[in-house]
């Protein structure tokens, strides 16, 4: 039986994808803890946010598939969040 760090290291084809989705759903947990927590209704964070409404829903919902590491880079200071990222030698 293999064992894996995470879910992404498991489905995903190569270490850089899974590093990607690693990436893209911490950002959009975030992203969506923050959000929720601003009590708005799904129209006026989308607007605070400059997305579209279904947009919204779609990174609320958690639709990863949907949003790159631009993108959600993108997001992340338009919620007043900064980024940072740290780099380490692989295993």
């Amino acid at each position: 039986m293999k064992t894996f760090a995470s879910v992404w290291d498991a489905i995903e084809d190569s270490q850089s994808e899974a590093a990607s989705m690693k990436a893209r759903s911490q950002l959009m947990r975030v992203l969506q803890k923050t959000v929720k927590n601003w009590n708005l209704s799904q129209k006026v964070a989308a607007d605070r946010l400059g997305l579209t409404q279904p947009r919204l829903n779609d990174l609320l919902r958690g639709k990863i598939d949907k949003f790159s590491l631009d993108a959600l880079f993108d997001l992340t200071g338009r919620v007043g969040l900064k980024v940072s990222i740290a780099l380490r030698k692989a295993a």
